[in-house]
């Protein structure tokens, strides 16, 4: 069974090594290991793919003998199997104002065509809970009054429902390093809306129009901590418009239009393994 492991923590000597020993002594094939050393943050990162042998030992045993390595070594460990479990994926949609994404998935899962389940919203802001409450869907709320984020509490509402994957809904917050590894190895989609990498940044229709462009579109993205990094790219749609058509309306084409068609067929094309994270790459998996 494909797992995937992440340990972040306080950077320290030998962290790595307890956890490679025991999984390859039990007889793990290691597929891909990555280690991160941010010597500006004093954090310590590692995500590790392999194939688990399951008729050794279960995950269950798995995730507690590497809870007893994260004890002992200061480590956040996590273990995450897509196969553990006979059940839809869990997703967890996380928005700022816009509802027009949160939407589309919703209604999208609701009719079948995405096979997952909407295991919870959060928000920085309340600005989509009646959409939450719209679809039974439950709600928590992790920004001040100012809309920043408590990533802590961030992180404990993701492992609370069990969240396979983190669908960044325009969720308009850079992730910190620390919580994109401790989701590593393709569990985090994000959404930009702007064709990647020629229009990065928080105002990509704007930089678009300034530069005269007749095509404007949107990315979804597997997330690492570069912003906006280029070779994750799960789905790009793009949408051609007539000179002298105003910003105000290329933007409303791309909000209510475009960027719900891009966003949903990315998460499908996850969820229906149609693409992997592999060596901060994406790689088809269809046969």
């Amino acid at each position: 069974m494909q797992v995937t492991i992440t340990a972040v923590g306080p950077d320290n000597r030998g962290l790595a090594d307890p956890i490679v020993h025991y999984v390859t002594g039990v007889g793990a094939n290691i597929f891909e290991i990555q280690m991160y050393d941010r010597d500006s943050e004093h954090l310590f990162a590692m995500m590790l793919r392999m194939d688990w042998p399951t008729e050794k030992e279960s995950i269950a045993v798995l995730r507690k003998h590497l809870d007893e390595i994260g004890k002992l070594k200061s480590l956040s460990i996590r273990v995450w199997a897509r196969d553990e479990h006979k059940r839809l994926p869990r997703l967890a949609i996380c928005t700022t104002y816009r509802n027009e994404i949160p939407l589309a998935l919703l209604r999208n899962i609701r009719d079948g065509r995405l096979k997952a389940e909407a295991a919870i919203m959060i928000g920085n802001r309340d600005s989509c809970r009646n959409v939450a409450e719209q679809f039974d869907v439950p709600w928590r709320s992790i920004g001040d009054s100012k809309g920043e984020p408590d990533n802590d509490k961030f992180v404990n509402i993701l492992d609370e429902f069990e969240v396979d994957y983190i669908i960044l809904a325009r969720y308009m917050r850079i992730l910190p390093p620390r919580l994109c590894w401790e989701f590593a190895g393709g569990r985090i989609i994000n959404f930009h809306h702007g064709l990647l990498p020629s229009f990065p940044g928080f105002r990509p229709y704007h930089d678009a129009y300034s530069h005269h462009m007749l095509t404007y579109g949107a990315t979804a993205h597997f997330i690492v901590p570069e912003l906006d990094a280029g070779n994750q790219i799960i789905n790009q749609t793009a949408f051609t418009v007539l000179p002298g058509t105003p910003l105000t309306d290329v933007i409303r084409q791309g909000e209510t239009d475009n960027e719900p068609t891009c966003l949903v067929e990315a998460v499908r094309r996850v969820v229906d393994r149609e693409v992997e994270l592999h060596f901060h790459r994406v790689i088809s998996t269809s046969k």
